[in-house]
């Protein structure tokens, strides 16, 4: 957790909605309807503990009040509860105030009422107050018009209050609200420059401020350089013996290079902390400065491990896919950072990849380090990572900026599979798609991406398609 996440720390507000003169009337309703709301309170941290839970709203004044209690409380997204019927006064003055996403639960107490039983009932009072018990549907088209005309964005959840079906769909709402506000809070580094000519890449910086939130740190390799310098003789050896632990080192890896990398590794954790960094993307190429040189030559490794520390790191300088890396590890799905190599017709399976730093945390095995004598379209030569991400489900996810300069989500879902790869010192991956690979890459090139994008374990795209939505970002599943 980033020390910006530890001071704004993510809360979830959640309030229920009913009649105020319904409780006069219906003896035990409002207690009842309480009950229900206490479940979804329960219900909802298991998912996440911080609730800022308000309880009953059922008037204006209330409602007023509450607008206010979730402003103060810096709730990042609101779970609002239809208990029964309820006025849309007792809505709006809550969302106009927070102007955080809003999920609408419509969620029965039962999965249906007990018709043979309510009907025995000899009071027609008493009936009319089971009814409203199941009465949560009622307000819910009242509110959607009032929110669509007031011009705040609501989601829904419509379902049963005991289904775990629908509460999973819930558990997407949090975990892509957690997401947002991560995002919102990081502080991505960017080092060096572009790589030349690669026109995809080239990104627009206060655009990506304005869609994910959080800050872009301009950083100089010099500033690694000299991190570089005060490494001392210890912290080289501890390093190198890290690599040990978290690597299979090659018996081919000369000491010499593993000790320039761990230089390089210590030097750059202390360039993040000393820039509070989240994620990094950086380029250089150090052409004639020896010291810059070697500093980028060698920092494979070292981003390697910040990438499995929840600091992704993303080479030639690529922005929007470091922004994909990181919602990714957000997930809790790692984050990849790879590209097309090429595609195997007979086991109907594409080879993705990519050199330089590998997601660690999510390789199958133990990623192997391996001595390269040139870096292909880079300056220099050194260590570097041959790892395959871990068998099973996996999602693809690219940010893409389009003609408009406005930025979409780009998503797939695919399996890593088994099978031999190109064992050539990069990550290297084979995986298959629920669709002819033809087809696959016809439909995700359609939509323009960059030639990078990220991957990550499990299936996710519905968990990005919400954290889309509450971003106001188009998503696409080819998927």
């Amino acid at each position: 957790m980033s020390e910006m996440t530890k001071s704004f720390p993510f809360k979830v507000g959640l309030f229920g909605i009913g009649l105020e003169a319904y409780w006069s009337q219906f003896e035990g309703l409002k207690p009842r309807l309480e009950g229900y709301l206490h479940i979804v309170e329960k219900k909802l941290a298991a998912h996440h503990a911080d609730i800022v839970n308000l309880g009953l709203i059922d008037n204006p004044e209330k409602a007023l009040e509450a607008g206010h209690a979730f402003r103060q409380a810096d709730v990042d997204i609101i779970f609002l509860y239809a208990t029964t019927y309820a006025l849309s006064s007792t809505v709006l003055p809550v969302l106009q105030r927070t102007r955080v996403p809003v999920i609408i639960l419509n969620m029965a107490p039962e999965a249906a009422i007990d018709y043979d039983a309510f009907n025995k009932m000899n009071d027609r009072t008493t009936m009319t107050g089971e009814w409203l018990a199941f009465c949560g549907a009622c307000p819910v088209p009242e509110i959607a018009n009032v929110l669509q005309r007031a011009g705040i964005q609501f989601h829904q959840v419509n379902g049963a209050l005991h289904n775990d079906n629908d509460w999973a769909e819930v558990s997407e709402w949090i975990d892509a609200a957690r997401v947002a506000h991560t995002m919102a809070h990081n502080r991505m580094g960017v080092m060096g420059h572009y790589y030349g000519g690669m026109l995809d890449i080239y990104s627009d910086f206060t655009q990506q401020c304005v869609c994910f939130g959080g800050h872009i740190e301009m950083i100089e390799v010099d500033e690694l350089s000299a991190l570089r310098r005060s490494v001392s003789a210890q912290q080289i050896k501890d390093r190198v013996r890290h690599f040990g632990g978290r690597f299979d080192v090659q018996f081919d890896c000369a000491l010499e290079d593993l000790e320039k990398a761990a230089r390089t590794s210590v030097a750059l954790d202390q360039l993040v902390e000393k820039h509070k960094l989240g994620s990094l993307a950086y380029y250089y190429q150090g052409t004639g400065i020896q010291e810059n040189e070697e500093a980028i030559s060698t920092i494979i490794l070292g981003n390697s491990l910040l990438t499995a520390r929840h600091i992704p790191v993303a080479g030639e300088y690529e922005i929007k896919n470091v922004q994909a890396m990181k919602i990714m590890d957000a997930f809790g799905a790692g984050g990849s950072f790879t590209e097309f190599y090429a595609m195997d017709y007979n086991d109907e399976v594409i080879l993705m990849g990519h050199d330089g730093p590998g997601h660690i945390a999510i390789a199958e095995g133990k990623p192997k380090v391996r001595p390269l004598k040139a870096y292909h379209g880079k300056v220099g030569s050194g260590l570097s990572i041959e790892m395959s991400v871990k068998n099973g489900p996996v999602t693809l996810l690219s940010v893409v900026q389009r003609k408009d300069g406005t930025l979409m989500l780009l998503s797939a879902e695919g399996a890593s599979v088994t099978g031999p790869i190109l064992e050539i010192g990069n990550t290297n991956s084979r995986y298959r798609f629920p669709m002819p690979i033809q087809q696959f890459l016809h439909d995700w090139n359609a939509q323009g991406p960059a030639h990078h994008c990220a991957v990550g374990i499990g299936h996710l795209d519905s968990r990005i398609m919400k954290l889309g939505a509450l971003l106001g970002m188009d998503t696409v599943s080819v998927c």
